[in-house]
């Protein structure tokens, strides 16, 4: 049951800049599942945002309805102002999205990877070899542009999968367990690139993660699903008070979803996230 302060959490007033990322009652039902339930949330211009909760909270339905992979069975979205039913073709031209399964081609360079994206993305033949040069440069992979991609490390791919889902300029980057898979120090380097999206370019982030510490680390806000709906919002310094003195993240989410951090997930998910892992070894 909600406690009072939980709810006030989740209701906090926020007054800044008009949203860039706004979901309205979104609601995603598969028969008689309710996948996300409602789902409310604002996101602002150039914030990271994270949503965590255990496996089958509702995370990865959230994004693959805001990239228009999935339509929502009621409520709405918008963003970049675009309607995600109604003007999907125009969301798409405003979003990246790296999915947790691994979307490089081993079989290819890194250069003709990106150059696939910048094809599919409609990019001016004129500008494509700028845009994949400054991309490579950006990521940190330059010299490496003409090495295959089945000898990068894991590290290396997902730097090169968010060069693909950038080469376009979107104005939101969508990142689904985006560190799945890979070492601390190739995940603190994933994330230091990241950042630099942010920082250089004022791109709006939402990602989704289990690792806690990096929900807080990185996150300017957290809400945390459980069972397809927001059980909490705000910064992670605001969800820790609420629970209480001396609180971590960690906390915060065994008190909102009921459940202890844990990304083991079921059968089907394990053996995912194991053939991500062994494939970006």
């Amino acid at each position: 049951m909600m406690s009072t302060q939980r709810t006030e959490l989740v209701n906090q007033p926020r007054t800044e800049s008009k949203p860039i990322l706004e979901t309205r009652s979104l609601t995603r039902r598969f028969r008689t599942l309710t996948a996300v339930d409602r789902l409310s949330i604002s996101v602002r211009p150039g914030e990271m945002f994270g949503l965590v909760g255990p496996n089958g909270a509702g995370k990865t339905t959230v994004i693959k309805m805001l990239t228009t992979i999935l339509p929502p069975t009621s409520g709405n979205a918008l963003v970049a102002g675009h309607d995600i039913v109604k003007h999907a073709a125009q969301v798409r031209s405003v979003i990246g999205y790296v999915p947790q399964l691994l979307s490089a081609d081993g079989s290819l360079t890194g250069y003709e990877n990106l150059l696939i994206f910048a094809k599919l993305y409609h990019i001016p033949r004129s500008e494509r070899h700028s845009r994949i040069r400054d991309a490579l440069t950006f990521m940190g992979l330059s010299e490496f542009a003409d090495k295959m991609v089945r000898e990068y490390s894991g590290g290396m791919i997902r730097r090169l999968e968010v060069a693909e889902s950038m080469l376009h300029r979107p104005r939101v980057l969508f990142l689904d367990e985006p560190t799945v898979g890979l070492d601390p120090i190739a995940r603190k380097t994933v994330w230091e690139h990241i950042q630099r999206l942010r920082s250089d370019y004022g791109t709006t982030i939402l990602l989704t993660t289990h690792y806690m510490e990096e929900a807080d680390e990185l996150c300017d806000r957290v809400a945390i699903m459980h069972l397809g709906k927001m059980a909490a919002i705000g910064t992670p310094a605001e969800l820790k008070v609420s629970v209480g003195e001396g609180a971590t993240l960690d906390d915060v989410f065994v008190h909102y979803s009921g459940y202890e951090v844990d990304s083991g997930g079921n059968w089907r998910e394990v053996s995912s996230t194991r053939r991500v892992a062994r494939r970006l070894a």
